[in-house]
């Protein structure tokens, strides 16, 4: 039974940044966990605190190909999330998404489990309907450079829903929106890790496109409990069903506020817009609210305080741990212009 260490959870995409989170809250539910990742966008420093853990297990494995365990519940957290990381092999993207959810939906038809396929916002692609119901169908660019990701996770939840209906399998879709925190990659090109990353080091904050374009940005334990609480719903509610904050902000407005509460003097510049980039992005979650009693309960102030902390803290280390090397090639730099001078 959930609660137990005979009650064994697989996470894929488990070392990833919603990943190692939901891990976490996993482990004190007193489950034993499965972390399954290539450690593509996932790293080990996200898990590192977990690995003593007696119910916890690391297994290294690509979800493209099939996986072999006992699991009575997944969640399935795999693929590159961040524009910068999905765009970077998008066929392999694609795979992820498409592959990575036959292979997950198989083993739980082998093994009867539970499965949760993490989908995204993505797949209302460019709204033409403002907030985002369940209920709509998207607007999505099938050949556009964001497509490796939007229909990606468009055709997992087909097959989601096709496994429900051919195999009675018990799935839960979660359609996640923007979300932020701890355990962000400094380098994923998110807007918020983007904004805080460039006010620490003091570059200009870089803003595509005039910057009223909007997000709604849920802080990462919110969504973790959102996951907890889909998973735990009776079998008959499959979802789709949106996780997100429905309190919308400018991109501008987001890049004030991040300038404010890091007291950087990094100026603000504007770059054209990615193509296929939304205008707007809002969840409507009365859905959420009605079946899960969910909501979010952390502000974007509170949300950004403890994702700063963390991203210093992150840079403070590869600065300390760059600088003896940076001395090592200076040194060597200047013995070599002192032997070309002699």
């Amino acid at each position: 039974m959930p609660g137990s260490s005979e009650y064994r959870v697989l996470v894929t995409g488990g070392a990833g940044f919603l990943g190692s989170h939901l891990c976490e809250r996993l482990l004190g539910q007193g489950v034993h966990v499965t972390c399954l990742d290539n450690l593509f966008t996932g790293g080990k420093r996200n898990i590192q605190h977990l690995m003593d853990d007696p119910c916890f297990e690391f297994v290294q494995h690509e979800v493209t190909t099939p996986m072999y365990m006992q699991a009575d519940a997944i969640y399935n957290l795999a693929c590159p999330a961040s524009p910068v990381h999905y765009q970077f092999d998008p066929v392999h993207t694609i795979k992820t998404s498409v592959l990575g959810a036959i292979n997950v939906l198989g083993l739980a038809k082998r093994v009867r489990a539970k499965v949760l396929q993490a989908s995204t916002s993505e797949v209302y692609g460019d709204p033409q309907v403002h907030p985002q119901q369940e209920s709509y169908w998207g607007h999505v660019n099938p050949v556009g450079p964001r497509s490796c990701y939007d229909e990606g996770k468009r055709c997992a939840e087909t097959l989601f829903f096709d496994y429900r209906r051919q195999h009675n399998l018990r799935i839960k879709v979660a359609r996640i929106f923007n979300t932020y925190g701890p355990r962000m990659h400094p380098n994923d090109g998110r807007v918020v890790s983007n904004f805080i990353v460039q006010a620490l080091r003091g570059e200009p904050i870089t803003i595509y496109g005039s910057g009223e374009q909007t997000r709604s940005f849920c802080f990462v334990d919110d969504m973790i409990e959102g996951l907890l609480r889909l998973m735990e719903t009776p079998d008959e509610f499959t979802g789709p069903v949106n996780l997100g904050n429905p309190v919308e902000f400018t991109i501008k407005q987001l890049a004030l506020k991040v300038l404010e509460m890091t007291g950087s003097r990094s100026e603000l510049v504007f770059e054209p817009l990615p193509a296929d980039d939304p205008r707007q992005r809002q969840p409507e979650i009365s859905l959420a609210r009605k079946a899960l009693q969910w909501q979010p309960t952390v502000d974007l102030e509170q949300g950004l305080s403890a994702t700063i902390e963390y991203l210093d803290k992150l840079l403070d280390t590869h600065r300390a741990t760059l600088t003896p090397l940076l001395a090592v090639a200076a040194g060597a730099q200047g013995r070599m212009a002192k032997l070309t001078n002699s």
